[in-house]
């Protein structure tokens, strides 16, 4: 058996979703954000460190793993990690990118192109096919551009993203966003260091400044006692008017009868959701009873935003890619020291 001290801030679903992929030769020891001391206690017991997203692994660390033959980062963030010390210590680390993550940032853009572009209006206008005028046939020089008459339809190009709970998807949406011409700003309580913010283009503001002055809010915030309900009327009516909500983030850190008050108000001109402070959702969901309206740009999904599995793959297979590799002697993917 191949120890290995597996690092995460997650909670205990996707350890054991973690552990069930592991191959048969790893003995996993998990912890969930653990002390420094335990840290450097375990490491020099071990072969293996995987680091799940996030977290410090800085020289003294990887001095007291005299063992490890490969640090293993899962996520596409390394800047937290002291390579050069790796290097002195001729300790591999790699990175290995989340499909799940990318697949979140994908949906937030959707998220985005979906309210700001009004696309749920715009399809129930086209499939009631209300009476417009009478049709005729379409050349070089006839067409009935916006024959439904709407009005403020725009797109995300030069806008300002804000992103509250900047993590892993937050690095891979700001990545994708750069291809709009985003202005990126983001809010978390550990500030990234500032050759990572150069890297990604993006700027660290408070959490009411980035409500002020950004097109969008995009909310990755997770769940602790101190997010539960924090994005509330107070942060809502904080929001620049006319600005866009969208969120993939923990369901129960938004104070849904809020978020309606905005929308109902008008300040805010759209939001997307993704998760819930209840799921399945209620039938008799106010979110719900709002969101049959197509003209009130409100477009909520089922908790999808990661995807689903593909068919036969083991879900988190991938994390032990490499580790597998230096057992067979094969390449690794995605190194960086």
């Amino acid at each position: 058996m191949h120890p290995t001290l597996f690092l995460t801030s997650r909670g205990e679903r996707h350890q054991q979703n973690a552990r069930a992929a592991a191959p048969r030769e790893i003995e996993i020891t998990m912890r969930r954000d653990p002390a420094r001391d335990e840290i450097l206690r375990l490491l020099p017991a071990m072969e293996f460190l995987i680091s799940e997203r996030a977290g410090v692994i800085d020289a003294e660390m990887i001095a007291a793993g005299r063992n490890l033959k490969l640090i293993q980062r899962l996520g596409a963030q390394t800047w937290d990690i002291d390579l050069d010390a790796a290097r002195r210590a001729h300790i591999p680390v790699c990175y290995m990118p989340v499909q799940t993550c990318a697949m979140v940032a994908e949906h937030l853009v959707m998220q985005m192109l979906m309210t700001a572009k009004r696309a749920r209006a715009l399809m129930h206008i086209v499939a009631d096919a209300g009476e417009w005028g009478t049709p005729q046939l379409c050349t070089e020089d006839y067409f009935a551009y916006n024959w439904s008459h709407r009005e403020n339809i725009r797109g995300i190009s030069n806008s300002t993203v804000g992103i509250l709970g900047f993590g892993e998807i937050g690095a891979e949406l700001a990545r994708r966003l750069c291809a709009f011409d985003c202005t990126v700003i983001y809010n978390k309580r550990a500030r990234l260091p500032a050759h990572a913010e150069a890297h990604l283009e993006i700027e660290w503001v408070t959490q009411d400044e980035l409500a002020r002055r950004s097109d969008f809010v995009c909310s990755l915030l997770p769940l602790f006692p101190e997010t539960a309900q924090s994005l509330n009327a107070k942060f809502f009516a904080a929001m620049k008017p006319g600005s866009i909500f969208a969120h993939c983030g923990a369901g129960a850190v938004v104070d849904e009868n809020a978020l309606i008050a905005a929308l109902r108000s008008g300040h805010l001109a759209g939001a997307a959701l993704d998760t819930f402070t209840y799921e399945p959702m209620r039938a008799d969901d106010p979110l719900l009873a709002l969101a049959r309206d197509p003209m009130r740009n409100l477009f909520l999904t089922p908790h999808i935003a990661a995807g689903t599995p593909i068919p036969g793959e083991i879900p988190r297979a991938r994390d032990y890619a490499n580790i597998v590799a230096v057992l067979r002697g094969d390449a690794l993917k995605y190194r960086v020291a």
